[in-house]
Order: C-alpha cells, then sequence, then structure tokens
C-alpha cells in the first residue's frame, strides 16, 4: 500500500485512499465518540523557541560559525501543549544539538498548530526568504491532521515530497519524523483505533518512500504516541488528551536528535550495520514498512532501490536553556 500511494503521488494519481468505503461509516460513528473526549482540556499555544542555543561555545572562529536548524511541520513541531520554551521539541533538538556538535545552533520554527502537508509549502518559501539563507538541517514533523482530516494519501506524500525537494535544492539536510501512530490515544476505541493505526502506518511508510527518494532521512515517531505512551498516557499525553506532554516531546526529541547530528556529520558512525541492533539494508519499501513499525527508527537513501535502516542509540539530551533572541525578533512585536 505505502508503495501504491507512493507511486501516486510522483505519477498524478489521486484515488488512493487508506481506508475502504465499507469503513467509512463505522469510522464517522466511532469518530463522534472519540470527539466527546479527546481534547477535553485546552492545550496552550506554543511559545516561541527562536534564538541562539550554546551560547557557551561561540567563539570569533568561523569553523564553529552556529549551525542554523529549522523546524517545519504541525503542533508536534510547534511544541503546542507545554508552557516553558525549554520544554518545546524545538529548544530540545537545538540544546542536543549543540552540545553535541559543540557549536551554537540558531533555531526557527515556522511550524503552524493544525497544519496539514499542503501548508508545508507556505512554510518552506518564508524559511528560503530569510536573509541569513536556507538551514543546514530542516527537521519536519506532518501527517497527523492529514489522517484526522482524510486528506488523500497521495495528495500528501506529494506535497511533502515537493518540500523537502525544494528544500533539498536549497542546500539544507532534511530529516522528516514521519507521521505517529494515532492508534494509542487513549479515548478513542475500537474499531477506529485499529483503523487510525493502520492509516497512520501507511502514511508514514508512504512519507518514507518519497523522502529517502528526495535525498531526505526519516524518523519513526510511530511510537511517539506507542508503547511508551500506552504505558504512560497520564505522562506522555498533555491537558487536551491528544498533544503530547512535556515528557512526551522529550521522548520525541531523543529519537530524532541522533539524526540530525549524524546528517550533519557530528554523530559518531559505525563502519558496519549492527545485526543485534536488528540495522539492515532493505528495499526502501521494505525499510519503509519496518520503520514504521518502532519509533526511532532512521531510514535513509543507499544505492536505488536499497535504504538503510538503523536504530541509533539514544543519549540523554542536555537540559534546555533560554535562548538568545535573533536581531530581527529584538524588532518583532
Amino acid at each position: 500500500m505505502a508503495r501504491r500511494i507512493a507511486a501516486g503521488a510522483a505519477y498524478g494519481g489521486g484515488s488512493i485512499g487508506l481506508l475502504g468505503v465499507a469503513a467509512v461509516g463505522v469510522v464517522l460513528a466511532e469518530l463522534q465518540l472519540a470527539k466527546r473526549t479527546v481534547g477535553g482540556g485546552v492545550a496552550p499555544l506554543p511559545p516561541g523557541a527562536d534564538g541562539l542555543y550554546g551560547r557557551s561555545f561561540e567563539t570569533s572562529d568561523p569553523v564553529t560559525a552556529p549551525l542554523r536548524l529549522a523546524l517545519l511541520g504541525d503542533s508536534t513541531a510547534a511544541g503546542q501543549g507545554v508552557r516553558r520554551v525549554g520544554q518545546t521539541p524545538g529548544a530540545l533538538l537545538a540544546s542536543g544539538l549543540a552540545a553535541v556538535a559543540e557549536r551554537p545552533v540558531v533555531l526557527r520554527n515556522v511550524a503552524l498548530p493544525g497544519a496539514r502537508s499542503d501548508d508545508l509549502e507556505r512554510q518552506v518559501s518564508l524559511l528560503l526568504s530569510s536573509p541569513m539563507g536556507p538551514p543546514d538541517v530542516c527537521v519536519i514533523m506532518i501527517g497527523a491532521n492529514d489522517v484526522t482530516h482524510r486528506m488523500p494519501a497521495t495528495e500528501s506524500v506529494r506535497l511533502l515530497a515537493a518540500a523537502v525537494r525544494q528544500l533539498r535544492t536549497a542546500g539544507a539536510e532534511v530529516v522528516v519524523g514521519t507521521c505517529p501512530d494515532l492508534g494509542t490515544i487513549e479515548p478513542v476505541y475500537q474499531p477506529l483505533r485499529w483503523l487510525a493505526r493502520r492509516v497512520s502506518r501507511q502514511l508514514a511508510a508512504a512519507q518514507t518512500i518519497v523522502v529517502v527518494e528526495q535525498g531526505g532521512r526519516t524518523v519513526s515517531l510511530g511510537d511517539l504516541l506507542g508503547p511508551e505512551f500506552a504505558a504512560n498516557p497520564r505522562e506522555m499525553f498533555g491537558v487536551d488528551n491528544y498533544h503530547p506532554s512535556a515528557e512526551g516531546y522529550a521522548t520525541a526529541a531523543m529519537a530524532v536528535l541522533p539524526t540530525v547530528c549524524a546528517v550533519l556529520g557530528v554523530w559518531p558512525e559505525t563502519d558496519g550495520l549492527e545485526p543485534d541492533r536488528r540495522e539492515n539494508m532493505l528495499p526502501v519499501a521494505k525499510a519503509a514498512a519496518e520503520a514504521a513499525k518502532e519509533a526511532g527508527t532512521e531510514v535513509t537513501g543507499a544505492r536505488a532501490p536499497w535504504a538503510l535502516l538503523k536504530h541509533r542509540r539514544r543519549r540523554r539530551l542536555p537540559a534546555a536553556e533560554a535562548p538568545t533572541p535573533s536581531p530581527e525578533d529584538v524588532h518583532r512585536p
């Protein structure tokens, strides 16, 4: 199914859906029940985290000039659900990258709560129009709202592929956190839970295929709402039972950080694959399907049609510091 979705996006197909027509009535009925409990609280708007991180690494040496990190996507990338800057995924990733690279990091977050993949074009244009030039690395987290708003999967992945292609053409490295497993949101009941899991995993696998084709890397966020969340829903979900809590965002950042560091060449790489960590060289579609099952799984392109499936070791993130406002933020109302 992921191959069909990706092929449909590449060749202009728009009729490939993720759910059969017979399931629509059941989904709609269950969705009405879920709406009564999901989002029962009010998630606070995400705090602005733009600015400079890793100030202790600042020097006059141009070799250690600040790295530029950008976040794009939806509320997960924006950090909706937490109240402190240091709890947002952007701040966590910027602080972690600065600590690993031993260089300051300038963060810019253009993600928008509620965004779907059709907003990526606007976000990319906003980033690339900056006088600072394209970022060194961009992290995109998108897909959950595409599923909940029933955007055709072929359209969703086509828009994502276009955004990745534009960023790569501009010279930025791209890491995509794929669609999380929506089947583990606590108030959602069967059979909607099963359908949501199937839909989100299929979309995540299709996202991986098109991102790798464009020269980006993906990290599965399936477990962002997966086993750890299922085991500790009160800790991992925010007040609205939908967006992650501070602990949830830290879990997501820990999954993405190693790949962000690796794509910039600051993460220690091994010479070969590690079978004991279930790393392998697989056809892209097979690697995409495997990655969708487990969070923190990275897929990066090798020689077509092969891809590397890696499970990078996670390191503890340093406490996120308060950012130094950028010059343009000083004059921003």
